[in-house]
């Protein structure tokens, strides 16, 4: 099973979106919150090459990106091996 990290808020419906489909999917994914953890934020938008919005998905080490790349990925049909790997 892949590492999954999610940096994610609470008040983010895409979050709330992308966190649902990996739940969906009965994988555990590690949350980070940056709305929390405020100091995670500069980790975050360097691991995503400069992008700031939230989520932002890692699969091991790929950056999947946000909540409609996640949602792509899946309905191209390369989320499931993806997690599996």
């Amino acid at each position: 099973m892949a590492t999954i990290v999610v940096y994610a808020t609470h008040a983010c419906g895409y979050c709330r979106r992308a966190l649902a489909l990996l739940q969906q999917k009965q994988v555990q994914a590690e949350i980070i919150w940056v709305d929390q953890e405020p100091q995670r934020r500069p980790e975050m938008i360097q691991r995503a090459h400069g992008r700031r919005t939230v989520p932002q998905i890692f699969i091991g080490a790929r950056h999947i990106g946000g909540c409609d790349d996640l949602y792509a990925l899946d309905r191209r049909g390369e989320l499931d091996p993806l997690l599996r790997d």
